[in-house]
């Protein structure tokens, strides 16, 4: 390459030949691109204070905070799934006093005949809790729900509740599974273990809401009509009871009330149940 200077010798300036007319580009750094910090499932929870209503104590519990978590969609029989975070293994209230426990939703002040049948059956023989962990692992959320159906039982509660206790406990023993590790020795023992779990407290779901259908006004467990007979379809499907399946998307596809969401839900059923038959 020529110089561009070669000619200011004559000026006197013959140092300067060699100078070069653009700065070398420095080196960069290489800039690693920063991966997103995942959050700790403790960030979208809070600890809330609640009043007993069967040994009055106040007592702390574990739940989702509102709007935190983002909904990312959903399984088919309506079981929600949130980034980050499960709350399934946050939806019971459990007193660490006396060992009531209940699904949010439930959670009423109670009739002195029922307050009796939980101190009796519960309460007298319950060991109380002293620890309170942030954070509640499957086995930990399954045994609430466990406690949860046993206070239902005990206290006589309406169908549509020990119905929907297990119908959130089924969800508990899936996401159970999900989180197993898929590389140890014992992965398919535990994973067939898991989901025959699941699918006998989906069947008890699935009894206790056909008596609520006919036996309890709606909104059941918080469904319209269209969404009961919706999850009652789907969990027909799963235990091969098509007809009762087909007869429920009948009705939904036929109904004025139910939304378009439900319907094309319904027409997707419709549509499995075809390909299976």
């Amino acid at each position: 390459m020529s110089n561009l200077l070669s000619g200011l010798g004559k000026f006197g300036l013959g140092k300067l030949n060699e100078m070069k007319v653009f700065d070398e580009p420095e080196e960069k750094a290489e800039v690693k691109e920063a991966k997103p910090k995942v959050p700790e499932e403790e960030e979208f929870l809070i600890s809330k204070t609640f009043d007993c209503p069967v040994c009055y104590e106040k007592f702390t519990d574990r739940v989702m905070r509102t709007g935190k978590a983002r909904l990312v969609g959903s399984d088919r029989d309506l079981r929600p799934r949130y980034e980050h975070i499960d709350p399934i293994k946050y939806g019971i209230i459990s007193c660490p006093n006396c060992g009531y426990a209940v699904l949010s939703r439930y959670f009423t002040p109670l009739s002195p005949a029922i307050v009796k049948l939980i101190k009796t059956n519960i309460s007298e023989s319950f060991i109380k809790r002293t620890t309170s962990p942030l954070t509640y692992t499957y086995d930990e959320a399954f045994e609430r729900h466990q406690l949860c159906l046993a206070n239902a039982i005990v206290k006589r509660a309406k169908d549509s509740e020990k119905a929907d206790i297990c119908w959130k406990t089924a969800w508990v023993l899936r996401g159970m599974a999900e989180a197993l590790d898929k590389s140890a020795a014992d992965y398919e023992t535990k994973a067939k273990e898991l989901k025959a779990q699941e699918q006998d407290f989906l069947k008890h779901a699935f009894d206790g809401f056909v008596s609520a259908r006919s036996n309890e006004n709606y909104p059941i467990s918080g469904m319209d009509e269209s969404t009961l007979d919706y999850l009652l379809a789907t969990l027909s499907i799963n235990f091969g009871q098509f007809d009762i399946a087909s007869r429920m998307i009948s009705g939904i596809l036929a109904s004025p009330s139910a939304n378009a969401r439900i319907k094309d839900k319904a027409r997707d059923l419709k549509e499995e149940i075809k390909n299976k038959a």
